[in-house]
């Protein structure tokens, strides 16, 4: 998920602490084709709807569709972008938000209040079953919005419309990471064409961002183009970016030194011990904020993380995997193994949290554990690991694989499917019986965002990005604390507590950090990476 100073009040700092012949129309074409850039893509699971996208197949072209209140530059500060201003009560729990005028939706209609308010109230909705729910969660009347029988038109009793250009947003609990967690896409506002068709809204989006959509051709690429009325803060250097539908990695990396594909944010296997030498391409490798891990669902038998069983066994497994191992012979060195269920890059991080002992190799400890677990109930099963086979995974899960194997002695087995539209849909709909590759490309720059989105009970039950469906009542409690703390200063030190929580139960498995590394052809200018491991798409030109 995904990207991008408040010039906001004060006490948001302190609360957030926070055309002729044949010569001339050739020339012509060539220059037109030489101002697009083509990118690296998976197909995306859904449709184009802001608040149905939790992946970045959809992630990548949304972001650059839709201009929420706030945006990040490329390390990760915020600053206002639609909104004029965004400014709370003494403790964070209401704020009144001005959007600037002038801005309009590629259809020519206005960005209003209200654009912002129907779409919050819409996502939030459990009638129309938004991945995203569940970042609404602390906006007053979101419960009245889970309940049944809802005609999905219900709106968010939290949020008034004053006038067209200014709003309020009344909490149900103090939220200080709300000014910067209204950057992510899910907060982005939609036109009222939206409301008439969202089926054939999200074939062909229509946003305020920095490019609009010109077409998908499902499978195969999608092409945006420079949005000529956009005044954001990300004005683009390009004409366009056409992302390009990939199953396999190799196959763009390929591309990208033959000049068929200029950008690409990752790097096949295969490569990642030459690319950094590759004299066909451009590269880039530095620390990153995308987690990697992979989760176990905790209703899974033998596994349940509210169990003594179910928590031995999974810090044995954790124990039993060699993460050095993992970066350096089946990643090159382009990876960090894990401390904790956040970045190095995250404010707040710590690599020294209490239980971080799970996370380190300990093959011993491991068959140890496991051995009391088993003394609790023998388990003889298998255990699989899922993964979608056109995202590069396979070598780093048949290493996880033969290091289970041969560390603890346990039987397990790789499940690749064939590709992360149908892996993700088969996680959605909780068809996996086994464990399943996760991971989190940050929405905004803070500990929250990995912790509640992902382990929070709200988050659970298709209510968000909780795939595993984890529930812990303490660290729930946790949760609250720190949407209420004074500073973020505090809150990071209540969200390290939590972490102790997650070291112990292990609803997912941490296992590394991905370096920011990726490729862009010779002939691209501008090619830099962002704070969520992405190219800065904007500034790329060739």
């Amino acid at each position: 998920m995904k990207k991008k100073a408040f010039a906001i009040a004060a006490a948001v700092c302190a609360v957030a602490t926070m055309l002729g012949g044949c010569g001339s129309s050739n020339s012509a074409s060539t220059a037109a084709s030489g101002n697009i850039i083509t990118a690296y893509n998976s197909e995306p699971q859904n449709p184009l709807i802001p608040g149905n996208t939790n992946e970045t197949g959809g992630g990548k072209p949304g972001d650059l569709l839709f201009a929420r209140l706030v945006s990040f530059d490329a390390k990760g500060n915020a600053s206002n972008e639609v909104a004029e201003s965004i400014t709370p009560n003494d403790d964070a729990t209401q704020y009144t938000i001005k959007i600037k005028d002038g801005w309009k939706f590629t259809d020519g209609t206005p960005v209003t209040a209200e654009s912002f308010t129907k779409a919050w109230s819409y996502v939030a909705n459990a009638k129309n079953a938004q991945k995203c729910s569940s970042f609404f969660s602390t906006i007053a009347g979101f419960e009245d919005l889970q309940k049944d029988g809802l005609k999905g038109t219900e709106q968010l009793s939290g949020l008034k419309v004053v006038d067209d250009h200014t709003f309020t947003v009344a909490m149900s609990q103090p939220d200080a990471t709300f000014p910067i967690k209204v950057g992510y896409l899910a907060f982005a506002p939609l036109p009222e064409s939206f409301y008439k068709d969202p089926k054939a809204f999200g074939q062909a989006p229509v946003g305020n961002g920095p490019y609009k959509f010109k077409s998908w051709d499902h499978n195969k690429e999608i092409q945006l183009v420079k949005n000529p009325d956009y005044k954001g803060n990300d004005v683009p250097k390009n004409d366009g970016i056409t992302f390009k539908v990939y199953t396999d990695d190799d196959s763009a990396y390929a591309d990208v030194q033959a000049g068929n594909l200029d950008v690409m944010e990752t790097v096949p296997a295969s490569a990642t011990k030459t690319f950094q030498k590759n004299p066909k391409v451009q590269a880039y490798n530095k620390a990153g904020s995308l987690s990697q891990t992979f989760t176990i669902p905790s209703n899974l038998e033998h596994f349940q993380t509210n169990t003594k069983e179910g928590q031995l066994r999974r810090q044995a497994i954790s124990m039993a995997i060699n993460r050095q191992q993992l970066v350096d012979k089946v990643l090159g060195g382009v990876g960090t193994p894990a401390k904790d269920f956040t970045s190095p890059l995250t404010p707040g991080y710590s690599s020294s949290l209490k239980g971080e002992e799970n996370l380190e190799f300990n093959a011993s400890k491991a068959k140890e554990l496991w051995a009391q677990a088993d003394a609790i109930s023998k388990y003889d099963g298998q255990l699989t690991f899922a993964y979608n086979a056109d995202g590069g995974a396979k070598p780093i899960y048949d290493a996880i694989v033969n290091q289970l194997k041969n560390n603890l002695g346990i039987d397990a087995a790789t499940n690749p499917m064939p590709t992360f539209q149908e892996f993700r849909d088969a996680v959605t709909n909780r068809q996996i019986k086994g464990a399943f590759r996760t991971g989190w490309q940050p929405d905004y720059p803070s500990a929250e965002n990995y912790l509640f989105q992902l382990y929070s009970s709200k988050a659970a039950d298709g209510n968000g990005s909780n795939d595993g469906d984890y529930k812990n009542a303490e660290f729930d409690k946790l949760m609250d604390e720190a949407y209420a703390a004074k500073s973020t200063e505090a809150a990071n030190k209540i969200y390290q507590q939590s972490q102790e929580i997650l070291l112990n139960d292990l609803p997912a498995i941490p296992l590394y950090y991905s370096n920011a590394n990726g490729v862009a052809a010779t002939t691209v200018k501008g090619f830099e990476m962002n704070w969520q491991n992405l190219p800065v798409y904007e500034e790329l030109t060739k």
